[in-house]
């Protein structure tokens, strides 16, 4: 397995599942994923159409600030993520589930 393909399998890291995300893939055949802040939407394109074996209408990403987090006098961060929303063609899907 050649590094571009392992890159492609650490790009998508989980789906995204919540309501807006649910309501999306039904409406507008979008589904959500988290992936690494520093994936691009070509990367992200590209995973998402060999992994899946579906074809890519458009890619959305989303930059998340992480929370600030207290536990007694202790403050923290939780980490930055990104999230992809992908639009498939008309006919395609992905199991998510």
């Amino acid at each position: 397995m050649s590094q571009a393909t392992d890159r492609q399998y650490h790009i998508i890291k989980r789906p995204h599942v919540t309501e807006k995300a649910t309501t999306d893939s039904l409406n507008r055949n979008a589904y959500h994923f988290r992936v690494p802040t520093d994936a691009n939407k070509v990367e992200i394109r590209q995973a998402i159409e060999r992994l899946f074996e579906v074809k890519v209408v458009s890619v959305n990403t989303l930059r998340v600030g992480g929370k600030a987090r207290r536990r007694g006098w202790v403050r923290g961060n939780k980490p930055d993520w990104k999230k992809a929303m992908v639009t498939l063609a008309e006919g395609d899907t992905i199991d998510v589930l």
